[in-house]
């Protein structure tokens, strides 16, 4: 008669292991995915505290070369895009012109 002794080894898991592991992959991948978010939304805030500092320093900057307010965001040679903003922002951005000018921020730069 051949006994052989299972060892622990040749049984592999039980369902009882595979599922507690699944349990702590999935508590992992929600406390990443959390983590990441908040992550990208801080990003975001901080892309738009930077376009909203160079639009002010661009404005500024204008105003002191020209003595005057800015007319405009165009491309002409009064406006700021060529000589002070490398694009037009005003996709995301409303102005209101004036010393100093009001920067309203559209989209996600809401409220900065």
């Amino acid at each position: 008669m051949d006994t052989t002794v299972q060892t622990k080894k040749d049984r592999g898991f039980t369902l009882v292991e595979l599922l507690i592991v699944i349990v702590i992959l999935g508590i992992l991948a929600t406390v990443t995915v959390f983590a990441v978010r908040g992550i990208t939304d801080k990003g975001q805030q901080n892309s738009c505290k930077v376009e909203r500092r160079a639009i002010e320093t661009a404005f500024e900057a204008y105003f002191a070369d020209q003595g005057a307010d800015a007319t405009g965001l165009g491309t002409g040679s009064g406006g700021l895009v060529p000589g002070y903003l490398k694009t037009d922002p005003s996709a995301r951005w409303t102005f209101s012109l004036g010393h100093p000018p009001t920067i309203l921020g559209a989209g996600k730069c809401v409220g900065l």
